[in-house]
């Protein structure tokens, strides 16, 4: 059986392991590991398997962060793999340093390495899937071949490669937003691509953002999580301390995005925090580059969009509503998270939706018999930059119905590929449709959660 797997993060490069472990003909289509957001991973993997904690007080939190949106049955599944996960990254070699608490979990079960998890474990991973002979095709898949609802393979370079099976592990779409520290391949165009054709989006609308991003002369960068979870505290300009940091991180940032549009700064005080630089030995080099010494200076700090929560439609296999097409991690919604992430569970969804899937594809075995010749969609990005403009303020942090009606009139204005587009408008639309605040998506106009919004959204261009 040959398997295409669309990106080398690792959702995708966990996948690629297993399924070559079962002897199937495995390829990996995508740019660079450094370039995937994987890598730039800071703080860990959240593991329920210490004494004192559980699956069950896991899966509680997960809800609880989630504001009951999630799909109970998935955030089960999830949790309850979450040693055979743990298990395979051993195997591998990894070893963790350590294990830390985060907002909306009630018991430090995030391991980590020096907080900078992700470039570890996508090294390991990478080297291991050489070694079982997984084929790495460098480059950005253009489109994914689809006719009838059925998936041939992807499209690179103009040239069409056709799989029995491929697997989207192409990250979400954070990228569509002015502010982000991630991948800025993250525009979700095969995403958009996929829904074009005929796959199913999921929960659009749910766009995390990171409380404390750092804006600075040499870019955006993510202060991770695990520093306030060491003591270091939000102050606002007038030296309040205005939240409890440890909170989900939906009430956090909007409470910093309350602190400016109050016209106050906002900064992150880690100076209590004694050993800083080994702790956090990236973010220490980034903030040194710019100048602030985290042991006597505050550290100013901004929510930034962090995390695509929604994407292609996804059942507890992996499977999407296209057959032969699959998609894990980022780019994937189950139901999983719900509303709002819990911190660290991106990575463990990571690695068990890419152990599940290939046992998905190895008891499925699909294999394409019919010669045919899909048509190639790619395009232009063409302005992007004002599609990133129009959601970053008509549907960032705060939304209103007012505010998302002028976005959708803006966006249908700009010149750029309708695959994109098309996703931009499922979250723009979305966020209409939701009247109601919950998780991340908060609208002024309808601050309460409402019960009959209690239900996933979808979307078809």
């Amino acid at each position: 059986m040959k398997v295409g797997i669309i990106g080398n993060g690792t959702a995708g490069l966990t996948a690629a392991i297993s399924l070559a472990k079962k002897g199937n003909e495995v390829y990996i289509v995508g740019d660079t590991i450094k370039k995937t957001n994987s890598y730039l991973a800071q703080a860990g993997i959240a593991f329920p398997i210490l004494d004192e904690d559980s699956i069950r007080k896991h899966v509680l939190d997960t809800i609880n962060a989630g504001r009951h949106l999630n799909n109970e049955e998935t955030v089960w599944s999830v949790i309850s793999k979450s040693s055979e996960a743990y298990d395979f990254l051993l195997s591998l070699g990894l070893e963790f340093e350590g294990n830390e608490i985060e907002g909306g979990h009630s018991f430090p079960r995030v391991f980590t390495i020096k907080n900078e998890t992700g470039k570890h474990i996508i090294k390991l991973l990478y080297m291991r899937a050489k070694e079982l002979g997984v084929q790495f095709i460098k480059g950005l898949a253009e489109s994914v071949a689809i006719k009838n609802k059925k998936c041939y393979g992807v499209f690179l370079d103009g040239e069409f490669l056709k799989f029995d099976a491929t697997v989207l592990a192409t990250g979400g779409y954070t990228a569509l937003f002015k502010y982000t520290a991630g991948s800025p391949l993250n525009l979700g165009t095969l995403i958009g691509d996929t829904v074009m054709k005929g796959a199913l989006a999921r929960d659009l609308e749910f766009v995390q953002f990171h409380p404390t991003g750092f804006i600075g002369k040499n870019g955006i960068k993510l202060i991770s999580e695990a520093v306030r979870g060491a003591g270091a505290k939000l102050i606002n300009s007038d030296g309040e301390r205005f939240i409890n940091e440890l909170e989900p991180r939906d009430i956090v940032a909007r409470a910093i995005y309350m602190q400016t549009q109050e016209g106050k700064e906002v900064y992150l005080d880690a100076t209590d925090i004694e050993d800083f630089k080994s702790r956090f030995p990236q973010i220490y080099a980034f903030l040194k580059q710019e100048n602030i010494n985290p042991k006597r200076d505050m550290i100013p700090i901004s929510p930034i969009a962090h995390y695509s929560i929604g994407g292609l439609s996804v059942d507890t296999y992996y499977r999407t509503n296209v057959e032969n097409l699959y998609a894990i991690g980022e780019a994937a919604d189950n139901g999983f998270h719900g509303a709002n992430r819990l911190a660290s569970n991106s990575l463990l969804e990571c690695i068990v939706s890419g152990l599940e899937v290939s046992r998905t594809i190895f008891r499925e075995r699909p294999k394409l018999r019919e010669n045919i010749e899909p048509l190639n969609t790619s395009q232009e990005a063409g302005d992007v930059e004002q599609i990133r403009e129009v959601l970053w303020k008509h549907a960032g942090i705060v939304r209103s119905g007012e505010k998302l009606k002028e976005g959708i009139k803006k966006l249908k204005n700009i010149e750029a590929d309708k695959r994109i587009k098309c996703l931009a408008e499922g979250i723009l639309k979305s966020a209409l449709w939701r009247e109601e605040s919950r998780g991340v998506h908060y609208r002024v106009d309808f601050p309460f959660t409402r019960e009959e919004f209690k239900t996933p959204s979808f979307w078809r261009c």
